[in-house]
């Protein structure tokens, strides 16, 4: 442990011998094991200041300055450099990634306001939870995704690779984009368009489950038709998301803010704004149509009683 220093300023170096210095200074050469009487002071009245300290350590001897003043700067650390291998799942989101970049994509981003799914929310979270799972909003942007999916299916196809036929993919098979240990993987909930948002929020959770184990299994890391990623947990606001191919759109969403906007009777409020950001691949499906379902997706959001009518 460092040794107390009196109030002085005085500290007993391992030589035995007196050295004036500041408690910071004396940490600084504990945590370099640096015996300070060794060390040639420069500061004012013999005062061993942190530049004296680097000087010693990179083997140079500052001229002697008693009265000098200079600007102080941080301890030099060396940084070493590391070289991982790329393997496993790292690798498959690496190749995956690459191949992502030779499509041909589009963005288009919006913004939501969420004021009355955040009522419904804080509404249905206690029944939920009782019935033992945990409501996010995330189940409410899964099943939306699928309602709007089912008025724009084009957005649920896949191009082979060869480019010369499209799916459309009857399954909603929806992937969540999730931050791990092992780095970002993107597991799907299978059939959303006949699952309930409690029965999603059931299935996220286990999803979440998995991923803190890392034991995803290959049913949860394949046949995804469709993916959003959920960045708003973290922080930001409009990001450009990256396909996922064989897929042809992903979805971003950004943070849940608190922002000034005018109502429909044109005063200004206080609104939970959502900001989601699209990319799509440009061969398979034009920007009307992604920006189409994209408003499908929102009135969803803004209206989630009207969920219930696809429900039934």
């Amino acid at each position: 442990s460092t040794p107390s220093t009196p109030v002085g300023g005085f500290a007993q170096s391992d030589a035995g011998k007196k050295v004036l210095a500041t408690p910071a200074v004396r940490r600084i050469a504990s945590e370099h094991k640096v015996d300070l009487s060794q060390v040639p002071p420069t500061g004012k009245g013999g005062r061993v200041t942190k530049e004296d300290i680097i000087n010693f350590m990179e083997g140079r001897t500052a001229p002697a300055a008693a009265a000098a003043t200079t600007t102080s700067s941080a301890p030099v650390y060396a940084a070493e450099d590391k070289t991982v291998k790329i393997s496993g799942r790292t690798r498959i989101m690496v190749q995956t990634m690459t191949e992502s970049l030779k499509i041909p994509a589009f963005g288009a981003s919006d913004e939501v306001n969420i004021n009355a799914l955040v009522r419904a929310r804080s509404m249905l979270k206690p029944i939920v939870e009782k019935r033992g799972a945990k409501l996010s909003f995330m189940p409410f942007f899964i099943k939306a995704s699928s309602l709007a999916l089912k008025e724009f299916p084009i957005v649920n196809s896949q191009l082979n690779p060869e480019v010369t036929h499209v799916t459309t993919k009857g399954a909603h098979n929806i992937g969540v984009a999730m931050d791990t240990a092992q780095g970002l993987v993107v597991p799907n909930i299978k059939n959303v368009e006949s699952k309930s948002i409690f029965q999603i929020a059931q299935e996220l959770v286990g999803l979440q489950q998995r991923g803190m184990s890392n034991s995803f299994t290959t049913e949860d890391l394949q046949g995804g038709t469709f993916t959003l990623s959920n960045v708003g947990n973290i922080g930001g606001t409009y990001v450009s998301p990256v396909i996922f191919p064989p897929q042809v759109a992903i979805g971003a969403l950004g943070k849940v803010s608190k922002q000034p906007r005018y109502n429909e009777n044109g005063q200004i409020e206080e609104q939970n704004i959502l900001y989601v950001s699209w990319t799509a691949d440009h061969r398979v499906i034009d920007g009307a149509t992604m920006v189409r379902f994209s408003n499908a997706w929102k009135s969803y959001l803004e209206n989630p009683t009207a969920m219930l009518l696809d429900l039934i």
